[in-house]
């Protein structure tokens, strides 16, 4: 449907790839550390992990882009331009997510220097050191675009209310739903994640490997909560699912612009 074909559903799909990536490469890395012992195979599922969550990662900070800009700019978000920075985007994000995945197949490990090894084997302290560096630019960015979002949300609910002269259930509730979808969105991606790049920072690969487990239990939950965030909660990807798979719901969506209650 045309509704389906707006920039911000090829991100959402760009994040339903990387997402079911990283549950493939958690599989194979499964099988090939403890089932099928490999050194070089169990390198290329750690590299396909390192490459696949980096791609989801990214994908949530293009959508959040995506959401910013379709407020910021809403005359002109229907435009060639913002598809065109759309693709840059999925290149630039899948394009880096791959770099990152090849880094340890192509030498930056520590199968022949244990001394070098980080809480993440065969990943070496200063690949992790970079992928949790990276992870925290992306929290900060993906903060204070949020916090702009919210901001012109409620600038434009404040403008509607000049406009009737007060503010209305509907927009209040609309306006509410919006920033509580942030907070929701934010609180869970660094609930997932924080505990994971923390670890990789001050973690010792002496430590339990038990550890490592636990805090990178929580980052693969987000994998598993992010179709209920982006997906689930959308009416269009609703309607489509139900013509999909029941044939029995036709829906007529209208092409419009995102609403407050949409971001």
């Amino acid at each position: 449907s045309p509704s389906l074909r707006t920039p911000m559903f090829v991100l959402i799909g760009s994040l339903a790839t990387a997402d079911l990536l990283a549950g493939l490469g958690l599989i194979l890395n499964f099988v090939f550390q403890y089932v099928i012992r490999s050194e070089t195979v169990s390198l290329i599922t750690v590299g396909f992990l390192v490459a696949s969550f980096t791609a989801s990662v990214s994908s949530l900070l293009a959508i959040t882009v995506d959401r910013y800009l379709s407020l910021y700019n809403a005359l002109t978000y229907y435009s060639e331009r913002t598809v065109l920075c759309i693709h840059t985007m999925l290149v630039g994000t899948w394009g880096v997510s791959l770099c990152l995945g090849l880094l340890p197949v192509l030498g930056w490990n520590c199968l022949h220097d244990y001394a070098a090894c980080s809480i993440v084997r065969p990943l070496t302290k200063s690949n992790v050191t970079l992928l949790s560096a990276s992870f925290f630019l992306i929290f900060i960015i993906m903060l204070h675009l949020y916090i702009e979002i919210c901001k012109i949300v409620c600038r434009h609910a404040h403008q509607i209310a000049l406009q009737q002269h007060f503010l209305t259930a509907s927009h209040y509730v609309a306006t509410k739903k919006g920033v509580s979808t942030l907070a929701i969105i934010l609180g869970t991606f660094g609930a997932s994640w924080l505990p994971f790049a923390i670890y990789c920072v001050v973690g010792d690969p002496d430590y339990p490997s038990v550890y490592t487990y636990a805090t990178l239990l929580p980052a693969t939950y987000n994998s598993m909560i992010n179709p209920i965030i982006y997906a689930y909660r959308n009416q269009e990807i609703q309607r489509s699912m139900w013509v999909l798979f029941c044939g029995c719901f036709q829906s007529k969506v209208s092409f419009r612009s995102r609403s407050p209650s949409d971001v």
